[in-house]
């Protein structure tokens, strides 16, 4: 079991412990790594309002980075909770493993996005987090970034906010599940994810699916089969091109409208 970063003395051992630790199988990335003050995805992860000063601060909080690879674990099901991840490049799943060993998918986050908070409320992760390809991590330890909340209000607000929208996607998968038809989940589904893509600076119209049918089907409750005939049927009505994995929206108000 991926055990991410060895501290010297405890998960809260202040810059010096942060700056000896290695996650396991894989070096730190920190000479040639871009730094939050120069990222260009702060603005998604981190509030807009922070000072100079404050983010080369935010830099020592995340001067780990990790690679995942295609298929590898960032963090598995009841691995002790140290850290907020914030995905630099590519994507992953959170799927939670049934006593029969199938695997049901909780949700997919994009880059710009953060990994981790399931393990706040027990001090473990309840579920893993799988890369859908080969992606980069920030490491943020969740201690250090509390130390900083008690300082700066607005940081505050942000971690608040990023735990809120955990509730709202939670929420919305109930909804999913509960209140929708076939067509309507895969309909909202594309509608999500150029929502979320847009807000990246991304094509909201034109994007390839990093996750299979099959994990569309697990996430929205569905099987592969009924997935792919959904995606047939929006083709077929001139709504989206798909592709493969490859998928164009061709009519925005038509798909709002299933």
């Amino acid at each position: 079991m991926y055990n991410e970063m060895q501290y010297a003395r405890d998960g809260c051992g202040g810059a010096a412990a942060l700056n000896n630790a290695r996650p396991l199988g894989e070096p730190l990335l920190q000479q040639n790594s871009p730094s939050c003050s120069a990222c260009t995805l702060r603005s998604v992860c981190m509030p807009v309002d922070l000072s100079l000063r404050e983010l080369y601060q935010l830099d020592s909080l995340t001067q780990a980075k990790r690679k995942v690879k295609t298929g590898e674990a960032l963090y598995r099901a009841d691995d002790k909770f140290q850290s907020i991840y914030a995905v630099r490049t590519g994507s992953f799943k959170t799927v939670i493993r049934m006593s029969d060993g199938r695997e049901h998918v909780t949700g997919f986050q994009l880059l710009g996005e953060t990994l981790g908070f399931d393990g706040v409320c027990t001090g473990q992760h309840s579920c893993d987090a799988i890369a859908l390809e080969d992606s980069y991590v920030c490491i943020i330890p969740f201690c250090l970034l509390e130390e900083m909340c008690r300082t700066k209000e607005s940081m505050q607000r942000h971690v608040h906010r990023m735990m809120s929208s955990e509730i709202v996607r939670e929420s919305q998968i109930m909804m999913l599940l509960g209140t929708m038809n076939a067509e309507q989940r895969v309909a909202a589904f594309l509608l999500n994810l150029s929502q979320r893509l847009k807000k990246r600076g991304y094509s909201s119209a034109e994007f390839n699916l990093r996750m299979t049918r099959e994990e569309m089907g697990s996430y929205l409750g569905m099987k592969l089969e009924t997935v792919s005939r959904m995606l047939s049927k929006f083709r077929r009505d001139g709504i989206v091109h798909a592709c493969e994995k490859q998928i164009r929206i061709l009519d925005f108000e038509r798909l709002s409208q299933i």
